[in-house]
């Protein structure tokens, strides 16, 4: 069926007549959409809409994550024929998913950025879908995070990362990729008590109270004690997870703008997000991913894969609520 389907299958991001189902459009051709979903403003019955938000100004280092949004619809081409591996089910048969395109923005109005983010992704959450939200800098997290908590509270955070992202800043005009974390918790959208941050390996001793599972505890515990620490901490709390890519050690991630070694294998993370099945997931981003600093794709390809995986724990927490 699937050979038949390649056959006749072409540009399914524009073609399709469903959401639901698998694609076996040629990798290497055609239109791109994340996993070959629609594209679609249409968010009627919608369970989740992939988004893009290609901003990268406010990165203390190298840019480029404006590019991430379409390598990673790029590199998800690759993992479009087959459910996720792992999981048991197919949240692509199971779940009404489309890709919903970038945010329009002024690139040279800056400060008016945060606020058509938030406003991006409360449109979504009003018309009754989730996010997947492909970046972009680490900063589009904060106003993300505004919209989530406008509709369920301050939530609890699962925050994938080399850096805490808690470093002082009150300044409410600056637009930091290094501190949306400390002016998420400074509002009261996110628990500190109830967040927690893996994979950690830069110093800054100023947590506001984040339990910090670093890098170091990851490979001596296991995966195991990580995916039990962060299940006693959420607990059955509305989690938004956050993945910046340089959680990865740069052997498995190059493509990045503050690459540092030390960091998780591609298995460990993979194997983490599955061991979350279950928590009470809302939504989630991942950010980071800089094209132009990886020229075999590598990057990219991690980033479609942790997204593919968080449709998939996203869609496990609705199914097994029937």
């Amino acid at each position: 069926m699937a050979l038949e389907d390649a056959k006749t299958q072409v540009d399914m991001a524009f073609t399709r007549t469903d959401r639901r189902g698998l694609a076996y459009e040629n990798a290497f051709g055609g239109a791109l959409s994340f996993l070959r979903r629609r594209y679609s403003k249409d968010l009627s019955g919608a369970d989740l809409a992939i988004t893009g938000v290609p901003f990268d100004q406010a990165v203390t280092n190298r840019p480029g994550t404006r590019f991430g949004p379409r390598a990673i619809r790029e590199a998800s081409t690759l993992q479009a024929f087959d459910a996720p591996y792992g999981w048991g089910y197919d949240p692509f048969t199971e779940l009404d998913i489309v890709d919903y395109g970038d945010m329009p923005f002024d690139y040279a109005n800056v400060p008016a950025v945060p606020g058509l983010i938030e406003r991006h992704i409360a449109g979504i959450l009003e018309a009754g879908a989730g996010t997947i939200t492909l970046g972009g800098d680490h900063f589009i997290a904060l106003p993300i995070l505004r919209a989530y908590a406008a509709k369920f509270g301050p939530v609890s955070l699962i925050q994938f990362d080399a850096h805490s992202d808690t470093w002082a800043d009150d300044d409410p005009n600056r637009i930091d990729h290094g501190t949306f974390l400390y002016k998420a918790i400074r509002e009261g959208i996110v628990r500190p008590e109830t967040t927690v941050s893996v994979g950690i390996r830069t110093d800054n001793p100023d947590t506001l109270g984040v339990q910090i599972l670093d890098a170091p505890f990851v490979h001596r515990s296991g995966v195991d004690a990580v995916i039990q620490r962060i299940r006693e901490t959420v607990e059955e709390r509305p989690c938004y997870i956050t993945f910046d890519i340089d959680c990865l050690d740069p052997a498995f991630a190059p493509g990045t703008g503050t690459p540092v070694w030390g960091g998780l294998a591609s298995w460990q993370a993979a194997e983490i997000l599955r061991g979350l099945r279950g928590v009470n997931m809302v939504g989630g981003d991942v950010v980071e991913v800089s094209p132009p600093y990886d020229t075999t794709g590598a990057t990219a390809i991690a980033g479609a894969h942790v997204a593919t995986e968080m449709i998939a724990l996203y869609g496990w927490t609705r199914r097994a609520r029937g």
